[in-house]
């Protein structure tokens, strides 16, 4: 199938609630998240996408979370990107792991790095991070404890120089102020 097509495909299926929209030669397609699982479960059996490739997240700041799933169809040799977007408030997305077995580390992950919650999810519990870890890191206002902790990269080894740059004096990007050991 080409691009054409299966961007037809989902129009014919789903109509005005999908919008489509070719993307280097790949359709992507933006979905509802009422729709998420609907919209797997048709790539899957409408277009042939039978194999799951990955899904993440993107932290869109106050739109929510963009999650987005690749999907490909060994048969046809087509690919699509489809995403939906979860508010900040409440990240609630239904599961993709009843459509795609493989789906179920990825959705863990995104989980644990974003706080979405996959609803339907036979085990969704923290994979990467230690035991105890506070705060979900890809969220674009998590702040970088390192960038406190360790002098900004550039910075002189103490002993060099005549003293400390001046853009030691200010805190790294994503800091907040009154943040750190020397708050």
């Amino acid at each position: 199938m080409t691009t054409t097509e299966v961007e037809a495909e989902l129009i014919r299926r789903f109509g005005p609630e999908v919008t489509t929209e070719d993307a280097f030669g790949q359709p992507v397609a933006d979905v509802p998240a009422a729709l998420w699982t609907d919209a797997l479960e048709f790539a899957r059996d409408g277009l042939g996408c039978d194999f799951f490739d990955w899904l993440s997240g993107v932290d869109e700041l106050e739109d929510g979370f963009r999650i987005v799933a690749h999907v490909y169809s060994l048969e046809g040799r087509h690919h699509l990107l489809l995403r939906t977007l979860v508010p900040r408030a409440e990240p609630v997305l239904a599961s993709a792991v009843g459509v795609y077995r493989g789906a179920a580390w990825h959705e863990r992950e995104t989980f644990e790095m974003f706080g979405v919650v996959f609803e339907g999810h036979p085990d969704l519990k923290p994979l990467l991070l230690p035991d105890g870890f506070e705060g979900h890191p890809l969220r674009k206002d998590f702040v970088l404890a390192a960038r406190v902790a360790k002098a900004w990269p550039g910075a002189k080894e103490p002993g060099e120089g005549g003293g400390a740059p001046s853009r030691r004096k200010n805190l790294p990007p994503g800091v907040p102020q009154g943040w750190g050991p020397n708050a």
